[in-house]
């Protein structure tokens, strides 16, 4: 794992406002700077700590879209050398503020999702908790295309993603034929998509979400 410091320019003024961006008008940085955001829990998301707790995850492992970094920072705890990146720096400034206090050795960098390939390094294992539905359409494709410039072949991505199925649904709710449609065959295959549940601070109970596992060909 290269080491936090230079490993990615914090400066990333030329980055395109995302789908999620223009709907709101606001960037996402500005979702820490006044308050705590509804999906940041302040712990893991429990899906994360099943994959854990079954030893499906090898390292190293990058977590895409980290926040705050508690997936990370358990992933981390656990065992795993793990970078986590996010697009907003106040998030990233949280984040290392955590590893520090808790003793935890995990990385963490501000990167575009959009242009991962800046971080010149593979992965064994991505995971991506509550970004991928944040996307649109082309954005998805995109991603997807930058996801494959950091996983190493026949590397492991589970996506865990707010699902379209239930009558409480999260923002953005992805279907199963859109999940599946955002992974080019010749870079990915998908491997299993499993009815889950994510968390967030206004729903105790869980909103019905999908976890994905796809395998870097």
């Amino acid at each position: 794992m290269p080491d936090d410091a230079g490993m990615v320019p914090d400066g990333l003024d030329d980055r395109a406002p995302t789908s999620h961006e223009r709907a709101a008008g606001l960037p996402w940085d500005a979702s820490y700077q006044d308050g705590t955001p509804p999906w940041d829990i302040g712990r893991p998301q429990p899906a994360i700590e099943r994959l854990v707790a079954r030893g499906e995850l090898v390292g190293p492992v990058l977590d895409v879209g980290c926040g705050t970094g508690e997936n990370a920072l358990h992933l981390a705890s656990s065992g795993f050398d793990v970078l986590g990146v996010d697009v907003a720096p106040t998030a990233i400034r949280v984040a290392r503020e955590k590893a520090r206090v808790r003793g935890i050795a995990a990385h963490f960098e501000i990167a575009d999702a959009l242009r991962l390939h800046v971080l010149a390094h593979q992965f064994r294992t991505v995971v991506d908790c509550g970004l991928f539905h944040a996307f649109d359409h082309d954005e998805r494709q995109e991603y997807s295309v930058s996801l494959a410039t950091v996983a190493a072949p026949g590397a492991a991505l589970y996506v865990l993603c707010f699902s379209d199925q239930g009558p409480a649904q999260g923002p953005h709710p992805v279907s199963l034929q859109d999940l599946r449609a955002a992974f080019r065959p010749e870079q990915w295959r998908v491997s299993s998509i499993t009815p889950e549940l994510t968390y967030t601070r206004l729903h105790d109970g869980g909103l019905p979400a999908w976890l994905a596992t796809v395998i870097r060909r």
